[in-house]
């Protein structure tokens, strides 16, 4: 697998290795020793003890959601998806930056999202998200806000795939701007 840093200290993209013939690819997607020997190098030690899938038609957008426990470790094994991680730690200096990513089944990166970061996606196409969580999920303890915070300035691609707004389930869609609300961290 190869490991690549982003803006974020312990946010990491993963490229796992592929194995190709003429019947086609295989991908072994995690292996728990492999992962936690390859994560301490970056001084990380997690568990994931939840898998979890969406499905997803172009044009929706799920997020930003998070808590301040939560390791997410995302993929995207079929379609592709604008992935976005947000900085939602009120005490660090990087808060409400923000870093984006293609994820697709080809190219088969995965996201290790940190706890107090936020994630979010835009479905460019029908899509399957996978992501492993190391709690199990309470809705109650996450934070949520708005897909199009001021403050955050996410620039999302709807109209390079037709929408002007996204496709929003309810939660999100009744998120409060920040100088609404104010900041919670779970």
């Amino acid at each position: 697998m190869k490991i690549d840093r982003t803006k974020f200290a312990q946010c990491l993209i993963i490229t796992p290795e592929v194995f190709e013939d003429f019947r086609g690819d295989y991908v072994e997607s995690y292996h728990q020793d492999r992962y936690n020997e390859e994560l301490s190098k970056y001084g990380i030690n997690v568990d994931f003890v939840q898998d979890d899938f969406s499905f997803s038609c172009r044009g929706v957008l799920r997020g930003i959601h998070g808590d301040d426990k939560t390791w997410k470790l995302i993929s995207c094994p079929q379609g592709e998806i604008y992935y976005v991680v947000t900085c939602c730690d009120k005490d660090s200096d990087q808060f409400g930056q923000w870093q984006s990513f293609i994820i697709t089944g080809n190219n088969r990166k995965q996201i290790l999202v940190p706890p107090k970061h936020g994630a979010a996606f835009l479905a460019l196409t029908n899509c399957t998200f996978h992501y492993k969580q190391s709690t199990y999920y309470e809705d109650c303890k996450q934070f949520t806000y708005a897909w199009d915070e001021p403050q955050f300035k996410i620039e999302w691609p709807l109209h390079s795939i037709g929408f002007d707004r996204p496709i929003l389930s309810k939660r999100d869609a009744e998120a409060k701007k920040i100088e609404i609300v104010g900041f919670t961290n779970g």
